[in-house]
């Protein structure tokens, strides 16, 4: 790695690595850095859990939320080296995560078989196809008694 590479990408090129030398996943690794400081770390362990949310980010954000004992990490900024999925961006976005450095775009992702672009241009254009509303009267009530609960999490 060269000298001129940003340090929290270097260090998410050597969660990369793991997840490549242990055939965990694929090429993915991140870090998530609050004050100038590395809080969480994590790299793809999709085939390894066989689990499809183990993603970098998704396992650097569990990190990190355990290590602050907090489930928000708002003025953090995640380095990850591609760019992150819908549901990577998902869990980015209810984290609070400030800033999100990414060193692949989802066109590189795609030379090497992952489907992410495809999975953005579903979420613009096919979401109709997908989501169906059910029961909402009675899940509704759910979100009733929820309001009524002293001791909730902030989002």
């Amino acid at each position: 790695m060269g000298d001129n590479m940003n340090i929290y990408m270097q260090e998410a090129i050597k969660e990369a690595k793991k997840s490549l030398e242990s055939a965990s996943g694929g090429p993915f690794g991140c870090v998530i850095v609050k004050d100038h400081k590395i809080i969480g770390r994590g790299h793809n362990k999709v085939v390894s859990l066989n689990d499809p949310t183990c993603h970098g980010e998704i396992v650097a954000i569990r990190d990190a939320c355990q290590n602050l004992n907090t489930h928000d990490l708002s003025g953090a900024d995640l380095y990850t080296t591609g760019q992150p999925c819908p549901m990577c961006l998902g869990a980015i976005l209810w984290a609070n995560i400030r800033t999100v450095y990414y060193g692949c775009n989802l066109e590189d992702a795609e030379t090497i078989g992952f489907r992410d672009k495809l999975f953005y241009e579903m979420m613009q254009h096919q979401a109709d196809q997908l989501l169906h509303e059910l029961d909402r009267q009675s899940c509704y009530k759910l979100y009733q008694d929820y309001q009524t609960l002293e001791n909730k999490a902030k989002y």
